[in-house]
């Protein structure tokens, strides 16, 4: 026997027949009646059903998927008039790469931040001790020569070596 069409249009046209005798059977309706019992059916329930005992309704489940469906009451607005985060929808991808790359930003200038506060500590660190090492040269009673302007060494009196122990101690206070 010879077929008028290929064998494939053949198994496309059942295939599309199966599916459209099937397509009732995602709108099914389940809900309780009075006594309890569970009734499933292709129609609505009867108008007597409370909402409370209707368990399944044709397009309930797209709508219960769909955020966008959700009403949005005066108790989901916060004080800006701008609907809470539990009523907005989900976030874009574009959206996403924003909230990234703004994530990303912060966290480097919290680095960089604590990369400035880290060598500001260790330049600190390294001040204090090299006031401490002053201190005790000037604490020893030693001679200190300094270079003038001039370029010529001078070697400090007893009222510039009084006033740099006195400068260095103040300096030594600040790294306690």
């Amino acid at each position: 026997m010879n077929f008028p069409y290929p064998k494939h249009s053949i198994a496309f046209s059942l295939f599309s027949l199966m599916l459209g005798l099937s397509l009732p059977a995602f709108s099914q309706y389940v809900w309780l009646d009075e006594k309890g019992v569970k009734h499933y059916s292709d129609m609505p329930a009867p108008a007597t059903v409370p909402a409370s005992r209707i368990l399944k309704s044709a397009g309930a489940a797209l709508r219960a998927q769909s955020p966008g469906n959700t009403p949005i009451t005066p108790e989901d607005m916060n004080a800006s008039g701008n609907a809470t985060a539990k009523t907005q929808l989900p976030m874009t991808t574009a959206e996403k790469n924003a909230d990234f790359q703004k994530r990303r930003i912060e966290q480097s200038e919290k680095d960089k931040k604590a990369a400035e506060e880290t060598q500001r500590a260790a330049d600190k660190a390294k001040n204090c001790e090299r006031a401490s090492t002053y201190q005790k040269a000037l604490d020893s009673g030693q001679r200190i020569a300094q270079q003038g302007t001039d370029g010529q060494r001078a070697f400090l009196s007893d009222a510039q070596r009084a006033q740099e122990l006195r400068d260095t101690k103040r300096i030594l206070v600040e790294c306690k």
